[in-house]
């Protein structure tokens, strides 16, 4: 998917400023209590990311990647430590969560979640319609992030005639849809075929150096986690601690072409003997 240069980026080959979007995590505990037993899916996390950062979560299945996405989603609070969301507490001392706070982020599953009577913008302005914004806006937006994702032509077609990777593209310009500093994406380029998510990996970045939105995107892929991150965060085996955090130092954009570079093969071996692989 090409996309086309935006006016208010100046130079479309280096990232615009993030003005907001910073995330800290403090001590950040969660455990779950189920029948009398105890899991702790993440132990004593802190991590600082700062606004505008692409970071990403890799580790060996049940590190608890996912777990620590949805503490700073909102969907669940921690066991102890603190999430603060542009220097503000994402959760209230009761775990409730703090709604002006909860409104700088957007949520990308790794299933895309459309819903199937809804069409293609009628999905993306689905956050606008909530906040109450007028049709006539709703429309506009959405036309204009389908535009982004080289959706414009479906614009009124149901989701049952898109692709996978479309679905994906109409789940990502959802959640961009009421402008959040603050990106988290879950796996979602899992279940698409290899082209697919070269193609997804590439609009990612794209859309990541146009808008500049913090993203933290968990995934098991250590080549996709190469290519799109400034910053690696490994966890441990159970429960997940951060075991080490790599940057990573290509300039951006990348093409597809720099994972056959030795410079980047180097840096997923050393990721692959990290996990044990």
């Amino acid at each position: 998917m090409t996309v086309a240069p935006m006016a208010d980026v100046p130079d479309p080959t280096r990232p615009s400023p993030a003005l907001s979007g910073s995330i800290q995590i403090e001590n950040v505990t969660k455990v779950y209590q189920s029948r009398g037993q105890r899991t702790v899916g993440v132990e004593n996390i802190n991590l600082a990311i700062e606004p505008g950062e692409f970071v990403v979560l890799i580790g060996r299945s049940g590190c608890g990647k996912s777990t620590l996405l949805r503490t700073l989603a909102g969907l669940q609070p921690p066991t102890t430590g603190r999430i603060r969301i542009n220097e503000k507490s994402l959760y209230q001392d009761d775990g409730r969560i703090v709604p002006r706070v909860i409104g700088d982020l957007g949520f990308v599953f790794q299933d895309a979640n459309l819903l199937p009577w809804r069409s293609v913008w009628k999905n993306i302005a689905l956050p606008l319609e909530v906040q109450k914004v007028p049709k006539e806006k709703r429309r506009l937006r959405a036309e204009q992030l389908a535009e982004l994702a080289g959706l414009k032509e479906f614009l009124d077609h149901l989701p049952k005639a898109l692709s996978g990777g479309m679905r994906q593209r109409v789940a990502i310009m959802r959640a961009l849809a009421a402008e959040p500093s603050i990106l988290l994406m879950d796996e979602p380029f899992s279940a698409l075929d290899a082209i697919t998510r070269d193609e997804l990996n590439l609009a990612l970045q794209d859309i990541w150096l146009r808008y500049r939105k913090t993203v933290v995107l968990v995934t098991h892929s250590i080549t996709e986690a190469a290519f799109l991150a400034d910053r690696i965060v490994l966890l441990s085996p159970h429960p997940g601690r951060v075991q080490r955090i790599i940057p990573v130092p290509f300039e951006r954009p990348r093409p597809l072409s720099i994972t056959k570079s030795v410079e980047f093969q180097a840096l997923v071996s050393e990721l692959r003997v990290e996990l044990g692989e």
